[in-house]
């Protein structure tokens, strides 16, 4: 007689493992843990030698499933094959060559969710366009003509912005199939961005912040540009004001950085407050270039690199940042716009930036705002932080009364 479900959800365990069976004589049965999992197996006999197949847990697996599993297993048997090589031949081939279905299950569950706060956005684009179109096929076979054919058709059903998305997403499953030995190459190399968007409206999320952070130490380009990279992300000050600063600018006993005017862009002094994080950044790249006046010297003696330097560090490394391209400049809007979303005055943030205000007001205010630049860049480390490492940052509420 076969089992019904009902039979099955009446087994109980006991002290010891144990194995009820069908007495079908077909080698069909459950086993029972002692903790209550029950597990379908079936017992037989190849070449002289008792052998076992797990095909899963109930209910993951269905009592029907189990019994097709078995059914399909004893056909092996019966043509001389063993079930159980068999089996475990087709699992190692899945697991080297996994389907395009498998490989988007395996990048959420193992790399987006721990790693990506808008997991649920890849998910759903990958299985929207993805996994629909490319689903039973093996991911090895997929081409770079593929992937523009498919970027294609969502630019032509007017979703130009959605086509980038997909792509950068496409590219970071295949970048992390290729980081577990799953695949060797990855079909996106060299497949630009369909769609060209505004670079000056450019704000990197939570995601693409923690991504690039987490990069920046192994990409390709001098540990001394990458410091600078996040100093100007901790500092929200202007490319060419980080490149250019000497050591001298830096007050270490009260935490301040003074760009004169002649360094600074609109020609006004300026003083940065250095967070915690922005002065342990700043301990790092001292231990690199402390023994030069600049903190980014150039091979070539007495200077300091050129901006441009920075610029093509980033362009470089795109492909393997694994987000949309960025600017320096963008890391400065991307700390403001995250300052402001955090509720500091945009006034305040306008200081920390040294934008020139204009009108009246403006000419006779002549506070420093070094109370509430300091406050403020402080609390933008700690958000920093907290998006780096996944714990909630602890907030101050800084609107002045």
């Amino acid at each position: 007689m076969k089992f019904t479900d009902r039979q099955i959800k009446a087994l109980k365990p006991k002290q010891t493992r144990h194995e009820v069976w069908e007495d079908n004589g077909k080698g069909f049965g459950v086993r029972v843990s002692p903790a209550g999992r029950k597990s379908f197996i079936y017992m037989y006999r190849f070449q002289g030698s008792s052998r076992r197949i797990t095909f899963g847990v109930y209910p993951e697996i269905s009592l029907a499933n189990a019994h097709a599993a078995h059914a399909k297993a004893r056909q092996l048997l019966d043509k001389g094959q063993d079930p159980g090589t068999v089996e475990q031949d087709a699992k190692e081939e899945s697991r080297r060559s996994p389907s395009v279905k498998r490989l988007v299950e395996e990048y959420i569950e193992k790399h987006a969710k721990p790693n990506k706060r808008s997991w649920k956005e890849d998910e759903r684009i990958l299985n929207k366009d993805v996994v629909s179109r490319w689903g039973k096929k093996k991911a090895q076979d997929i081409t770079r003509l593929d992937i523009i054919h498919l970027l294609d058709e969502i630019v032509e059903r007017g979703a130009s912005i959605q086509a980038n998305r997909t792509l950068a997403a496409i590219r970071k499953m295949y970048s992390f199939a290729m980081g577990r030995g799953v695949l060797d190459a990855s079909p996106c190399v060299a497949i630009p961005n369909p769609s060209k968007e505004n670079r000056r409206d450019r704000v990197l999320s939570e995601d693409d912040v923690k991504t690039f952070w987490s990069k920046l130490d192994t990409a390709k380009m001098e540990k001394a540009t990458a410091l600078s990279l996040k100093f100007q992300l901790i500092t929200a000050q202007r490319k060419g004001e980080v490149v250019g600063a000497e050591w001298k600018d830096f007050d270490f006993k009260g935490n301040w950085w003074a760009i004169p005017a002649e360094k600074a862009k609109n020609g006004f002094p300026h003083r940065v407050p250095l967070s915690p994080l922005a002065i342990k950044t700043l301990t790092e790249l001292k231990e690199i270039t402390g023994k030069s006046k600049w903190l980014l010297p150039s091979p070539r003696e007495g200077q300091h690199i050129a901006e441009t330097s920075v610029d093509h560090a980033i362009r470089i490394n795109v492909e393997y940042f694994e987000i949309e391209h960025f600017t320096p400049h963008d890391l400065r809007r991307t700390a403001a716009s995250m300052m402001t979303a955090s509720g500091i005055q945009r006034l305040t943030v306008s200081k920390i930036l040294n934008h020139v205000e204009s009108g009246v007001t403006a000419v006779y205010d002549r506070h420093s705002y070094d109370k509430e630049k300091r406050q403020a860049l402080e609390t933008w480390g700690r958000k920093l932080e907290s998006i780096l490492t996944g714990k909630k940052a602890k907030v101050v509420n800084l609107k002045r009364k």
